[in-house]
């Protein structure tokens, strides 16, 4: 077991659903309406609690727990299962509420097709934990490049027939089932009709407390979600959807690739405090070294990138990627601190402060809602100073790591790549580049990503060569 091996198959995994997201921003955003976008994100609300509530913390238990016998494997299945089908239905009964509520009637056919999604993903959870509590990473992404290819081209043939929103339901259905068919078919674990829920005893305090930090960051993640859709309407939160999905691209496709990865390596160290504290400072280098670039970049040609990529009619979004350009930098290396704490069983201090969290981020978006969406997305960067600062000193202190070991660790990325966007800066302002907008893109990225590679190697060679050897 290798957390090197672990990211590089978990990072050619997400290379499909970054493959997927891009599909989704030059190829259906041009085809699909930004109300579309706020549909799926309204939707969102209701299906990502759904998905908190089917798994129960129940996944990261059999991903940490040291002995796993099948027994408990058994069990968490026809739990998983059980939780899948109420949720189901649960949600399709529901759905003339929700849509009532959010005052968009369109919801309710949207939430009742993807209520069926419960059920099936439900049955294979256990099957892709006990992958990834193997290390059995390079299953998991042959699994997803398959069924990110052809759920993005389902969704694509869709829309250009005219079916709307609900291309982007098919899309997730698709992914869905295909998943869990392969994950069923890579796996060589089968349930058994014998079940002794007794043995889920075990679990319970590792699972339910993550249970309730999950479902605390729920309200979280979707609050601006629903104070926007609740008081601006679909169409400014589809804009708002779309910049936050673009900030949350190192999030996603960076810190959660080294989260996904340290995790079953940190959890079968979990008595090896210094071994964990290397592996969590060397992660934060690389995520830092690769987000940082990223998000200076996206701050300085967010106009230019937007104008390209979606189209006039999305201008709005560029705006507020200047604001939350910044959240993604301090999300991206905060949520490394996630696997730190999960690893160690301290998911009763997740919880707690998960709820500290949460009731700064709400409060931050219902006050910036006042000045519109685009006072929700400061609110969102007030808050997220806040909370992170706090995130990195109880993660070093579990780590017996001094209060600025964190801040050393990402001080070269963040200073080379701030050098590096000012320079691109200037030569926007006092050079004339090519009229092409594709051309001035490609130019500035070419040139900011070699001077910020240029700087770190000379500048910070003990660091970058550190980075490279990971």
């Amino acid at each position: 077991m290798n957390a090197a091996s672990n990211a590089k198959w978990v990072a050619v995994g997400q290379s499909a659903r970054i493959i997927s997201q891009l599909g989704n921003m030059f190829i259906l955003a041009r085809i699909l309406p930004p109300s579309d976008y706020g549909l799926m994100a309204m939707a969102g609300v209701a299906t990502n609690l759904a998905i908190l509530l089917r798994d129960m913390g129940t996944a990261a238990a059999v991903i940490q727990k040291h002995e796993l016998s099948h027994e408990i494997t058994n069990a968490v299945f026809w739990l998983n299962v059980c939780m899948g089908l109420a949720i189901g239905l649960v949600l399709l009964a529901t759905s003339p509420l929700i849509a009532k509520a959010f005052r968009t009637p369109e919801l309710m056919g949207v939430l009742c097709f993807l209520s069926m999604t419960y059920p099936i993903s439900s049955t294979s959870a256990v099957h892709q934990a006990l992958h990834e509590r193997k290390s059995r990473f390079r299953r998991i992404a042959m699994i997803d490049i398959s069924c990110t290819v052809i759920s993005l081209a389902s969704a694509i043939i869709a829309a250009i027939n005219g079916m709307g929103v609900y291309s982007l339901v098919i899309q997730t259905i698709v992914t869905t089932t295909l998943s869990t068919v392969l994950l069923w078919i890579s796996s060589d674990w089968r349930p058994t009709r014998s079940v002794d829920f007794s043995s889920l005893k075990e679990l319970f305090r590792f699972s339910s407390n993550m249970a309730g930090y999950q479902l605390v960051s729920y309200f979280f993640r979707n609050a601006d979600s629903m104070v926007i859709g609740r008081i601006l309407g679909s169409t400014l939160l589809g804009l708002y959807s779309m910049a936050s999905k673009i900030m949350m691209i190192p999030v996603q496709n960076i810190t959660w690739v080294s989260a996904r990865a340290l995790f079953p390596v940190m959890s079968r160290l979990q008595h090896d405090i210094p071994e964990m504290a290397k592996l969590y400072l060397n992660s934060i280098k690389t995520i830092s070294f690769l987000t940082a670039p990223i998000m200076t970049g996206l701050f300085i040609m967010r106009y230019e990138f937007i104008d390209f990529s979606l189209g006039s009619r999305w201008t709005l979004v560029a705006t507020l990627l200047g604001i939350l350009a910044p959240v993604g930098f301090m999300q991206a290396i905060g949520g490394a601190t996630g696997p730190v704490f999960m690893a160690q069983g301290k998911t009763s201090l997740l919880l707690k402060f998960g709820i500290f969290s949460t009731v700064i981020y709400v409060l931050a978006f219902i006050l910036g809602s006042s000045w519109g969406v685009v006072g929700v997305a400061i609110g969102y960067l007030i808050a997220c100073v806040f909370v992170t600062i706090p995130t990195i000193y109880l993660a070093q202190k579990s780590l017996g790591l001094a209060y600025l070991a964190t801040y050393k660790s990402i001080f070269p990325s963040v200073l080379w790549a701030l050098l590096a966007a000012a320079f691109v800066s200037l030569i926007k302002e006092y050079f004339l580049l090519s009229k092409v907008m594709f051309i001035d893109l490609t130019l500035q990225t070419l040139i900011g990503g070699s001077v910020y590679l240029i700087a770190m190697f000379y500048l910070a060679k003990p660091y970058f060569i550190n980075i490279m050897k990971r």
